[in-house]
């Protein structure tokens, strides 16, 4: 009678465990993504800070490039004000990347604008930003990836829909410059 009661309360106590435990690392996961969507957040917020400043430093060499300018400083402001869903703003700072590459070409065609230090100093802060971005956003997207990876898998997936957490989306986007300028750009 004993060892019954004994199998009847591991039989039972294994698989409500194994539901908290499930349970907690889904928390726990949704959790990790909160906080590294902070961190994207952050470093976006950053590179909507540095834009103003490069478009102003563009808007002195090649005022009449107005359409460009005035682009760019639409989309930063979209951004800016986008609270919406991952897939949402994914689609809002892929327009914006388009824009501040189109803004670094026109800045290819002015050689004294190339050699400005404050356009120099910022294109590089620039860079700094967009490694940031990335970073931040491959840590978001690696907790994204095993937080599917456990909403997905089975027989924890049976506790995630009986809990009803539901999947995150991916955030891809390239960088909107990969590197700085060097010597030998400038000299060109």
């Amino acid at each position: 009678m004993e060892w019954t009661i004994v199998i009847v309360v591991i039989a039972v106590l294994i698989p409500v465990a194994y539901v908290i435990s499930t349970y907690n690392s889904l928390v726990a996961l949704r959790n990790h993504i909160t906080e590294s969507w902070s961190n994207v957040d952050t470093e976006l917020t950053r590179r909507y800070e540095l834009i103003p400043n490069l478009v102003a430093t563009v808007k002195g060499y090649a005022a009449h490039e107005r359409e460009t300018l005035r682009s760019v400083i639409e989309l930063r402001n979209t951004c800016m004000a986008d609270q919406g869903s991952v897939h949402h703003q994914e689609g809002t700072e892929k327009q914006l990347v388009v824009a501040v590459k189109k803004l670094l070409a026109v800045a290819e065609a002015y050689p004294d604008l190339k050699a400005d230090s404050n356009f120099l100093e910022l294109q590089k802060e620039l860079v700094n930003t967009e490694d940031r971005i990335q970073a931040a956003r491959r840590f978001y997207n690696g907790n994204v990836r095993d937080y599917r990876n456990l909403c997905e898998g089975f027989p924890s997936n049976l506790v995630a829909n009986q809990f009803r957490f539901g999947s995150r989306d991916f955030f891809d986007v390239e960088p909107a410059v990969r590197k700085a300028p060097s010597l030998q750009d400038l000299i060109q």
